[in-house]
């Protein structure tokens, strides 16, 4: 038994080496090589189309908050306006010489 286990151990790793060495092959031929690029470049675009969806979300978030703090602002009475009060300086004070 321990023989046909090491004949089927070793014709599963000889399957596994092979099909793993056909696929390394294909991937560095011309086609593999445009396969991959097309691949990034799915890839990129559904990065760039999930980033826009985002900013457009957090865009109308935003301008819905602006409208509800405008309105809110409406809503508010009018305050009279502050009264200005003349600037003066302090007096000047002076320098002591104490020492």
């Amino acid at each position: 038994m321990s023989r046909g286990l090491w004949f089927v151990a070793g014709a599963g790793a000889g399957i596994y080496a092979v099909v793993r060495g056909r696929r390394a092959a294909e991937a560095l031929t011309i086609d593999g090589l445009t396969d991959r690029l097309n691949g990034l470049a799915v890839g990129a675009r559904m990065f760039r189309d999930e980033v826009a969806q985002g900013h457009a979300e957090k865009q109308s978030e935003l301008r819905e908050r602006i409208a509800v703090a405008g309105r809110q602002a409406q809503a508010l009475p009018p305050t009279a306006p502050a009264t200005a009060v003349p600037h003066t300086d302090p007096p000047a004070q002076e320098e002591s010489s104490s020492r």
